[in-house]
């Protein structure tokens, strides 16, 4: 696996890292013993930026990849991140909390899940609107000092909102939705990352798998899939993204890669500090994705891409998710 760093003077990475969400959460049934071997398999592959949070189960997923890092922790850049609280009686009521207690006792409490003395890269989640930034990364930077935590990031963050952060103490790498189907942080927030000297981390840059062609109806998601819900799987915008999904395939086609690759190797191409993180539980998944980081787009072929390609139909989230990022 080829390697990139996160912003000219961040730590080294693998060039394409892992999403582990999916593994625990949102996208049907949980399988522990496949998600061990797919982190298993990433290890074997070079794929070791792997990105969880402490909300996915809520807290499954951590515990899932401290089980797996027991004994080979030092071979893993470990992200997880801080920020989004979900209701123990119905995780789908959630709030966003980032003061400074809360920022403390998350870390302290995803340290002991993940059986870990220190996080490679601290994320807050979302930006919460009642808590000043200042002082939510004032928190983080205890952290820091503290050796619990080596960098720090920010989640769906807008340009603004990064340089205040920024100020108080260096951003290592900004997570932000980024893809063939949002391309969002282009307006604003990709040329402020680049100005500061960040990272971007695109999570979902196969579209949350619709990308990937494999997706026709939503009898092809499992009962309980999140997506099922989302605005770009359903009704009338589900149709219309066939359309998107089926310009991808036919260019993949034509450069003789499967969509999940030339959709991961257009992401790559964006930037060489842009660190997409494909999510997967599935082996399968992981090695075709894993072999985009080979895949080289020319300029004609990337010039291409971009004329072809139609708007997506429809918004990234519901309503109330939409409310919560570019914070």
């Amino acid at each position: 696996m080829k390697t990139r760093t996160l912003g000219p003077d961040g730590p080294t990475v693998s060039a394409l890292g892992l999403g582990c969400m999916g593994m625990s959460d949102f996208y049907g049934r949980r399988d522990d013993t496949e998600s061990q071997r797919t982190l298993d398999r990433a290890l074997e592959l070079g794929v070791t930026f792997w990105d969880t949070a402490d909300m996915y189960g809520p807290h499954t997923n951590e515990q899932l990849l401290g089980r797996a890092l027991r004994g080979r922790r030092d071979r893993v850049f470990l992200a997880t991140k801080f920020g989004i609280q979900r209701d123990p009686e119905d995780a789908r009521k959630r709030q966003i909390n980032g003061t400074p207690e809360y920022v403390r006792a998350a870390c302290a409490a995803s340290l002991e899940r993940l059986q870990t003395d220190h996080i490679d890269l601290y994320y807050q989640h979302r930006v919460d609107p009642d808590t000043p930034i200042e002082e939510t990364v004032g928190a983080m930077a205890e952290l820091v000092a503290e050796g619990q935590v080596r960098h720090l990031g920010l989640s769906e963050a807008r340009a603004d909102t990064i340089r205040r952060a920024h100020a108080v103490h260096p951003i290592t790498a900004v997570q932000s939705e980024y893809s063939l189907w949002s391309r969002d942080p282009e307006d604003e927030v990709l040329p402020t990352l680049r100005e500061l000297g960040i990272a971007l981390v695109p999570y979902s840059p196969l579209g949350r798998g619709f990308l990937s062609g494999e997706i026709r109806s939503l009898d092809d998601l499992e009962e309980g899939d999140y997506r099922r819900f989302s605005p770009r799987f359903t009704g009338d915008n589900f149709q219309k993204n066939l359309a998107l999904v089926d310009a991808v395939s036919a260019l993949a086609d034509d450069k003789g890669v499967t969509a999940c690759q030339l959709a991961l190797a257009w992401v790559l191409a964006q930037g060489e500090h842009v660190v997409p993180i494909p999510g997967t539980k599935r082996v399968r998944h992981l090695e075709q994705n894993a072999a985009a980081a080979d895949v080289e787009l020319t300029a004609e072929d990337l010039e291409r891409i971009g004329a072809t390609l139609p708007e997506p139909a429809g918004a990234r989230y519901d309503a109330g998710g939409m409310q919560t990022i570019n914070g």
